[in-house]
């Protein structure tokens, strides 16, 4: 059997809320305010996608790690397109990755196509249903390839 997880939540005050993991780690989640949100935090479907972001983002890092590359730094973005229907599920998500450091683009983007199609599980997690494509970039001059 795998390893479970838990979140807590409680309730702040209107649609804010702060979830908790067992580590007593924290993040708020916040509603729009049609429904008692203030904008202090971020939305459950934005929640999604910085999942997706930093669960990839972390496999970047052990790979290029791996790869002997010296990524200085990493940013990630990611679109999703929200179909126009009850419930607003994502239909695509687009991410992009940009690393600095002495590195190179051919590694970075083999780090981030392993990542989608391997290693991260909350890609898995939404493949097939949302289709995910990736780009990858090296921002700086001393990058090599």
């Amino acid at each position: 059997m795998g390893k479970k997880v838990q979140i807590s939540m409680r309730r702040v005050q209107g649609a804010l809320f702060e979830a908790k993991n067992e580590r007593g780690r924290t993040c708020v989640v916040d509603g729009p305010p049609d429904v008692g949100g203030t904008d202090a935090g971020l939305r459950p479907m934005e929640m999604l996608l910085a999942a997706l972001a930093g669960c990839s983002a972390v496999d970047v890092l052990l790979i290029m790690k791996k790869q002997r590359q010296p990524l200085d730094n990493l940013d990630i973005e990611v679109t999703g397109e929200r179909a126009d229907a009850v419930p607003a599920v994502y239909t695509s998500i687009h991410v992009t990755f940009t690393g600095s450091g002495a590195i190179e683009l051919a590694k970075l983007e083999r780090a981030v196509s392993l990542s989608f199609e391997k290693y991260c599980s909350v890609a898995r997690m939404l493949q097939p249903a949302v289709k995910i494509t990736f780009a990858a970039a090296v921002q700086n001059r001393g990058a090599r390839g």
